[in-house]
C-alpha cells in the first residue's frame, strides 16, 4: 500500500522540497521543528540509538520514556509510530542498506501491533542537507521510496529532511537538526542533544564504523539493552590512525567540521578496533565480541559481565 500524507498518494519520485510545496501541512511541521530550541536530553528513563542501530519500545515499557539520536549530518533519523498502541521505533539510518532496513523498521513495530484493534502507522523523517555529495537527497529518496513499498499504510506526518533542513553560512552548508527525542508515552518528538551515548559508546560505534549491517539493541519485554556479539575484520591503518593528534584526525574525517561518529574516527572508538597489545603481533581476521545486557533501575547497569575478546584465524 502506498506512502500517504493527509489520506493522499504521495508521488514519487520527487524532491522533498516539491513534496511538501504539495502538501503544506508538512512544511508548516517542518517549520515548527526547525524553529525549536535544542534540548538537553538527560539519562533518565533515555535509550540512546547510535547509527546503524533501531530500538522500539511502548508506553507500557516500566524503563525507557524517550528514544533519542545526534550527531545525524547526512544521516536521517526515521521515527515510526502505531498510534493505536503506541509502539515506537527510533533509528539512525545512513544508507547502508535502506532496503533492507525499512522492512525491519516496520516488522519491529509489527511484533507490538499484532493485536492492534485501531490505528495507524506514522513515520517522521528528520536529518540530512545540502550536502555536496548529495548524500542526504540519495538517502531521502531511498527512505520515501521503501516505505512507500511497504504493505501496510504508512502516514508520512513529519519530514524535515536534506534542502529541508539545510542552512547556509560563508557559502557552506550545515544541517538545522542534528538530534531528535521522541516521548514514548506522549508521542512528542522534539529537537535534542545528548550527554550521556552510553552504555558501551565505543564498542557500538567501532561495529558501525567497520560496516556492521542496523541491529535491534533492546527487547522490551525484558526490559534490556543488548549489546553483541559483534565481529569485525581489523580496521585498516588504525596504528597510523592512533599516532595523529586529535586536530589532524578531525580534519582528515570531518564533513563541513561537525564531527560525528560517522565523519570522523574518533580516537576512543579507534582504540576499540586496535588489537589488543598482548596480540598485536598475531595475524587476525576478525574480533569477536560476547553478547553483553544491560537493565536500567536507574542508569544503565551490566547484568551479565562480557567475556574478553576472541581472535579467530
Amino acid at each position: 500500500m502506498p506512502l500517504l500524507v493527509e489520506g493522499r498518494r504521495v508521488q514519487l519520485p520527487q524532491s522533498a522540497a516539491d513534496l511538501v510545496r504539495a502538501h503544506p501541512l508538512l512544511e508548516e511541521r517542518a517549520r515548527l521543528l526547525r524553529g525549536q530550541s535544542v534540548q538537553q536530553v538527560g539519562p533518565q528513563g533515555l535509550l540512546y540509538v547510535q547509527q546503524r542501530e533501531l530500538a522500539v519500545t511502548s508506553p507500557k515499557d516500566g524503563s525507557i520514556s524517550i528514544l533519542g539520536s545526534d550527531d545525524a549530518t547526512t544521516c536521517h533519523i526515521v521515527v515510526l509510530r502505531h498510534t493505536g498502541n503506541g509502539a515506537t521505533c527510533l533509528t539512525h539510518c545512513d544508507g547502508t542498506d535502506t532496503k533492507a532496513e525499512v522492512p525491519l523498521i516496520m516488522n519491529s513495530i509489527k511484533s507490538f501491533s499484532d493485536h492492534a484493534q485501531c490505528g495507524r502507522l506514522e513515520v517522521h523523517l528528520v536529518g540530512g542537507f545540502s550536502d555536496d555529495r548529495q548524500l542526504s537527497q540519495k538517502l531521502t529518496h531511498q527512505l520515501l521510496s521503501e516505505f512507500d513499498r511497504q504493505e501496510d499504510d504508512i502516514h508520512l506526518v513529519t519530514l524535515c529532511v536534506t534542502e529541508l533542513n539545510d542552512r547556509e553560512e560563508n557559502e557552506n552548508h550545515f544541517p538545522i537538526i542534528y538530534g531528535i527525542a521522541v516521548n514514548v508515552k506522549t508521542a512528542e518528538i522534539y529537537r535534542a542533544s545528548f550527554q550521556d551515548r552510553g552504555p558501551e559508546e565505543e564498542l557500538r560505534a567501532a561495529r558501525a564504523l567497520t560496516g556492521g549491517p542496523m541491529v535491534s539493541i533492546y527487547d522490551a519485554k525484558t526490559e534490556q539493552l543488548r549489546i553483541g556479539p559483534y565481529s569485525w575484520v581489523p580496521f585498516p591503518h588504525v596504528d597510523f590512525w592512533l599516532q595523529q593528534d586529535d586536530k589532524q584526525i578531525l580534519e582528515r574525517n570531518t564533513i563541513k567540521k561537525k564531527p560525528t561518529m560517522h565523519d570522523v574516527l574518533e580516537r576512543t572508538t579507534l582504540v576499540a578496533l586496535h588489537p589488543l597489545p598482548a596480540l598485536s603481533s598475531t595475524p587476525m581476521t576478525f574480533w569477536e565480541i560476547t553478547p553483553i545486557s544491560f537493565i536500567r533501575p536507574q542508569l544503565w547497569a551490566e547484568e551479565t559481565p562480557p567475556l574478553a575478546p576472541e581472535v579467530g584465524k
